[in-house]
């Protein structure tokens, strides 16, 4: 892929498996071209080339969103490779804690997955925002959950739920202080998919999830920012 492509840029973290690799199957139909970060650099490789195997549209790279020396190498590779992001997708996430409660859990999965599920998107948009600036058409999608609702809390899966509505509460603060800048940042949940909240059950297709991060990534400038959707419809927060 050349670089400074003239085809719109998106990251998608996670991208190896699961929801991230089917948005990245989804954009690059879409004609994007595709950034596919992957904590583990050959299953990235090897996820990209199942669904491009020519790599004319999807680029694997090393990415730990827990490591600020890795992402910042990252903002450094995409800038000189590519110039710009029009899309950000933030779904590296830890697995959830499915059988854990709040009252007893250990707190270190519960740090680790603030580390990723928050931490993680909060230092890849940092490290991003200038390429984001840099577009035309800037998105921000945070993949999170209906666990992390707020209103729809009964109480399980501590890790999980705080973390992403920590995320979801990111998503707010950016999206009120980019808005001027015309970047549009949305939290989406994708629903209960194989590898997600629900577990090994889940009862939508990564397609269907991916298609519900992938109507977020691809609204119009001007468009609805700070929310908080599935399949476009609004979640409580």
């Amino acid at each position: 892929m050349p670089a400074r492509s003239q085809l719109p840029v998106a990251l998608v973290t996670g991208g190896n498996r699961g929801i991230g690799l089917e948005v990245c199957r989804q954009l690059a139909a879409l004609g994007y071209a595709v950034v596919l970060g992957s904590r583990d650099l050959r299953r990235g490789e090897l996820a990209a080339k199942e669904i491009d195997p020519e790599g004319e549209r999807i680029t694997p790279c090393h990415l730990e969103v827990d490591n600020s020396v890795n992402v910042e190498a990252l903002g450094d590779w995409v800038r000189e490779r590519f110039g710009r992001v029009d899309a950000l997708v933030n779904n590296a996430s830890t697995p959830p804690d499915q059988w854990a409660i709040a009252g007893n859990t250990d707190l270190s999965p519960v740090a680790e997955a603030l580390d990723v599920n928050l931490f993680g998107a909060w230092r890849v948009t940092q490290t991003l925002l200038p390429l984001l600036r840099s577009s035309p058409r800037p998105r921000v999608v945070n993949v999170s959950g209906e666990g992390g609702s707020l209103a729809l809390m009964r109480g399980g899966r501590p890790a999980y739920s705080v973390s992403k509505a920590a995320l979801n509460a990111l998503t707010r603060l950016l999206a009120g202080e980019l808005y001027r800048d015309g970047i549009l940042v949305n939290a989406v949940c994708p629903g209960w998919t194989p590898d997600g909240a629900g577990g090994a059950g889940g009862g939508r297709s990564y397609a269907q999830g991916a298609a519900s991060v992938v109507w977020a990534v691809t609204l119009p400038n001007g468009g609805p920012t700070g929310t908080f959707t599935r399949d476009g419809r609004e979640l409580p927060w």
